[in-house]
């Protein structure tokens, strides 16, 4: 099972293997509450399965954990949910006596012709931001630590027991009100994309009983107090992430932030492709043609599109599109990519049927895209030789892809 930096992506491929007894317990339990028939019923195998899941976190047994949402993934739809469910709240949520804490994440996406960074956040950038969270997100009462680092993908916690490691290392700042010191040289190095996440990440102290966010006020509404944290943090993710063109997600439970950010970055790398590719070498939408091939390899399957120039027919540029969940239909995800494109000015696009082997360039390591010809080959700008040694050469790739 994969963390939020790497969402779960679509699999066909069934591979049986035996299962460990405490992850068929799970199973059962998952299984149970998918078909309970009452709300008292949910209640006690919520119960079992939310006590269960405790003790394999407070063992720090991932694997046990990891086995069982795999296994239901490829066989039991709803049990799977229910799991994942209540694997989440757990891992994203510890319990007090007086006081609930839960991780929460505000998302930015952002694309650069450059890099976007993953760095640390100033004092004075921390003070504007909790003012702003303060004001717009958390319910009075609910006392907060913010984490002086923005986060890459790839520097969030690796699967569900680091993730509520890291929030009972927050704990004490938390409920002190203060914001949280992250020692950056023990981070993983961020690869560099040209459409890609960044995590800030806050531990809330909520009293027990009582409101979390401002939208749980009988006056609150959700989408005004969205509208208002935007508001009032863009100006400051603008000036944390210079060159950068950025777009703030909702700020929300870890895990839920989390997948609406994963989900809405496929969009979002699309509008950047093209905005890229006008801004960096002047070429626009009417000169784009958007090839789209379904691709599976190793149990995975995505969608990739490929931008071709016109009339050449040369894969300049390409986006990949994962299905993220059970829950996504690959025709529906098909019309999706295609109304994007239009939105973003690419009218030209071509759907191909046959699906592709998932193959990546073996030099660099980047995915092959789709040309019209049904063919997967190398993303590369006109005039690119591969043998060139220059920064955005075929050994050396630009930051282009979405991570």
């Amino acid at each position: 099972m994969n963390n939020p930096k790497n969402p779960q992506p679509k699999k066909r491929r069934n591979r049986p293997s035996a299962m460990a007894p405490s992850a068929e317990h799970l199973c059962w339990l998952a299984q149970g509450l998918a078909r309970s028939g009452s709300r008292v019923e949910d209640r006690w195998w919520e119960q079992q399965i939310e006590a269960a899941v405790r003790q394999l976190l407070e063992e720090g047994n991932d694997n046990v954990i990891e086995q069982a949402l795999e296994h239901l993934y490829r066989s039991d739809e709803s049990a799977y949910g229910e799991l994942l469910d209540a694997v989440e709240s757990e891992a994203e949520v510890v319990t007090g006596e007086k006081e609930t804490l839960l991780l929460i994440a505000a998302p930015v996406l952002a694309w650069s012709r450059f890099s976007v960074p993953a760095k640390t956040v100033p004092t004075a950038a921390l003070e504007h931001l909790r003012t702003a969270l303060a004001a717009h997100v958390f319910a009075p009462g609910v006392r907060f630590a913010i984490a002086n680092h923005l986060f890459s993908p790839d520097q969030l916690p690796d699967g569900y027991i680091p993730t509520q490691r890291l929030l009972k290392a927050m704990q004490n700042a938390a409920l002190a009100n203060e914001d949280y010191p992250v020692d950056s040289d023990r981070l993983n190095e961020t690869m560099v994309f040209l459409s890609d996440i960044r995590y800030l990440l806050i531990a809330a102290a909520i009293p027990n009983g009582e409101a979390i966010f401002r939208w749980h006020l009988p006056e609150g509404d959700r989408e005004q107090a969205f509208a208002a944290w935007r508001k009032r943090a863009h100006p400051v993710f603008e000036r944390l992430l210079i060159g950068c063109g950025i777009e703030l997600e909702p700020p929300d439970a870890y895990f839920t932030a989390s997948r609406k950010a994963n989900r809405d970055s496929r969009v979002f790398a699309i509008f950047a492709a093209v905005a890229y590719l006008a801004t960096e070498f002047d070429i626009a939408s009417s000169r784009l043609r958007a090839v789209i091939a379904p691709c599976e390899g190793n149990g995975e399957f995505e969608y990739r599109i490929g931008f071709c120039l016109k009339p050449s027919g040369q894969v300049i540029h390409g986006v990949p599109w994962p299905l993220i969940g059970t829950d996504e239909n690959e025709e529906e995800t098909v019309e999706r990519i295609v109304a994007t494109l239009r939105d973003s000015g690419v009218t030209d696009t071509l759907v191909l049927r046959r699906t592709l082997p998932l193959e990546f360039c073996e030099d660099c390591g980047a995915p092959l895209f789709p040309n019209a010809h049904g063919e997967l080959v190398h993303a590369e700008m006109p005039g690119e030789n591969p043998s060139d040694e220059q920064p955005f050469g075929h050994g050396n790739p630009p930051p282009r892809y979405l991570h």
